[in-house]
């Protein structure tokens, strides 16, 4: 197959190019003037530059595509609308795109976010079948993306793969953990939060989307993906701390009026400097979360979709990836 990538230079997108490559398809990845390709050049991809909010630089990119896996986003900006103008707008770019010059298009692969759903009740999780209730910028506009996809379900063959928070090597985000558990043998956590979570690793992730591409589901199918446990954010530092061979020595909580100055700050340092923080009082709804947890049953069901990699082994071996990387 030929396959495009959008979001290739990213986390997950890197991983989905690598899976595919490695099951020797033809990849293409849509990639920034600005983006770093290193990983992609040493896959042996083939680089398609354009942006999905660039509707000009798409029909090149899609032309002649079996399938599309769809991982390009952001998760900072400065506005809902610098959001929607990715997520939604950005997407129907790219669908419309693919509508014109991809006539034998497999599947549309979207990559949306578990986030959509919003807060997360104590001993529950989110189903398929629930009412999305976003609680940030971020994930409202994911679910206008998702929107802007579903309702071409009709003219395209859409799936949608909603991850929780995903982990593992090249991951930058989630990395900010990793250093705290490394240099101080603490996890500390914003009030209470992550009392039960949902996690999945990168491979699992990128492996569930392109299974997505064979899967005979309906069109506007929507899947949860995750890694069949739930975890504390103890059991999250404990788990990190054993991958670095160290022992956790606690777990503070920052009270949370100090969570609500600090992103305050954050703001504030952004507005000066005239940079776009990723820690902002619009994301602390989800930052301060104490429960949120997705049932992965119908993925496994429906795109014959196993996770392989639970988070202590998955930690264990992002954490010895960041040491081998110099990350660390």
């Amino acid at each position: 197959m030929r396959v495009l990538v959008t979001g290739g230079s990213g986390f997950l997108g890197s991983h989905v190019a690598e899976q595919l490559k490695a099951r020797g398809h033809d990849v293409v990845c849509l990639v920034r003037k600005t983006s770093n390709t290193k990983v992609l050049r040493e896959l042996g991809v083939e680089l398609a530059e354009g942006a999905i909010d660039a509707a000009e630089s798409l029909p090149a990119a899609v032309d002649g595509a079996d399938a599309v896996v769809h991982c390009a986003g952001v998760v900072k900006a400065r506005s809902y609308e610098d959001f929607e103008r990715v997520h939604a707008a950005g997407s129907r770019n790219l669908a419309e795109a693919t509508k014109r010059h991809a006539p034998k298009l497999k599947r549309f692969v979207h990559v949306s976010t578990a986030g959509v759903m919003g807060v997360g009740q104590a001993g529950q999780k989110h189903v398929e079948h629930h009412e999305p209730a976003p609680a940030t910028p971020y994930s409202r506009s994911k679910l206008a993306g998702e929107r802007v996809i579903r309702e071409l379900a009709s003219e395209l063959p859409v799936t949608v793969i909603r991850p929780p928070a995903i982990y593992g090597p090249r991951d930058t985000e989630i990395f900010a953990f990793f250093q705290m558990v490394k240099w101080t043998r603490m996890a500390i956590r914003f009030a209470g939060a992550m009392k039960t979570m949902s996690l999945v690793y990168a491979e699992d992730a990128a492996d569930a989307c392109i299974r997505a591409i064979d899967a005979d589901v309906p069109s506007g199918s929507a899947y949860f993906v995750e890694d069949g446990e739930t975890y504390s954010f103890e059991e999250m530092g404990h788990a990190i701390a054993a991958g670095f061979g160290t022992k956790l020595l606690a777990t503070p909580a920052v009270p949370e009026a100090i969570v609500r100055t600090a992103a305050f700050g954050s703001e504030l340092f952004g507005k000066v400097s005239g940079k776009v923080m990723i820690f902002t009082r619009d994301k602390l709804p989800e930052l301060l979360m104490e429960h949120f947890a997705v049932d992965g049953s119908a993925a496994r069901r429906d795109l014959g979709w196993e996770p392989k990699t639970r988070f202590p082994e998955g930690a264990r071996r992002t954490a010895a990836w960041y040491v081998e990387n110099g990350w660390l």
